[in-house]
This record gives C-alpha cells, structure tokens and sequence, in this order.
C-alpha cells in the first residue's frame, strides 16, 4: 500500500499563489508516477497535472497550463504542486495520487492510490 497525505491547501483571493504538498509513504516502489487531480462541488474529477517521478517528465491539463507547475523531491518522497494566477474556477478539493506509469497520464480513473485531499478556495 501506498500512503499519500496532501497539505498546503487554503484560501486566496483571485490572483494568488499557493503550494500544495503531497508526501508520499509506504510500498513507494510501486508506482513511478504521481499526479494531482481536482474535484469541484457538481463536477467531475479532473487530472490537472502529472510527472513521471523517475524521469521527471510532466503533463498538464490546458486549464492551467503555464500557471500552475508541479515538482518533486524525491529525497522526501514528495511532490508539489505550486498554483500561480489563481482564479475562481481553480477552487476544488485537490487530491494527490499515484500509479504506475502507463496510458492516460491525466485520467484520475487511472491512478491506483489517493490522498484524503485539500481544499483550495479562490475567491473574486
């Protein structure tokens, strides 16, 4: 099993920044490939960012391609996700999951391992 346990969520106005965290623990080896997905209330859950963590390639959905950038430190076992020029549309519950690499880099059915979640609130 792999534990993931996302921090960092909040409230900003639009235009913000705020860094999201996600640590990552336990049967780590198998997966090679994290991801933040986000869920607003009545929508859909939505991959908004993907990285390979052993080559560090990425991935971005086009709704916040060239705002938001995701990271990792693999010393810590983490990953980031830092949200830059935030706007309204941005707030959801953002979760941290992890899979191993393979087809559908954005798809959030595709990952295997999910964190409890954080909130991120946006407002105009």
């Amino acid at each position: 099993q792999v534990q993931l346990v996302e921090s960092g969520g909040g409230s900003v106005q639009t235009g913000g920044s705020l860094r999201l965290s996600c640590a990552a623990s336990g049967a780590i080896y198998s997966t090679n490939c994290m991801g933040w997905v986000r869920q607003a209330p009545g929508k859909e859950r939505e991959g908004v960012a993907h990285i390979a963590t052993g080559g560090g390639s990425t991935h971005y959905a086009d709704s916040v391609k060239g705002r938001f950038t995701i990271s990792q430190d693999n010393a810590k076992s983490t990953v980031y996700l830092q949200m830059n020029s935030l706007k309204p549309e941005d707030t959801a519950m953002y979760y941290c999951a992890a899979r191993r690499c393979g087809f559908g880099f954005l798809i959030p059915s595709m990952y295997n391992y999910w964190g409890q979640g954080t909130q991120v609130t946006v407002s105009s």
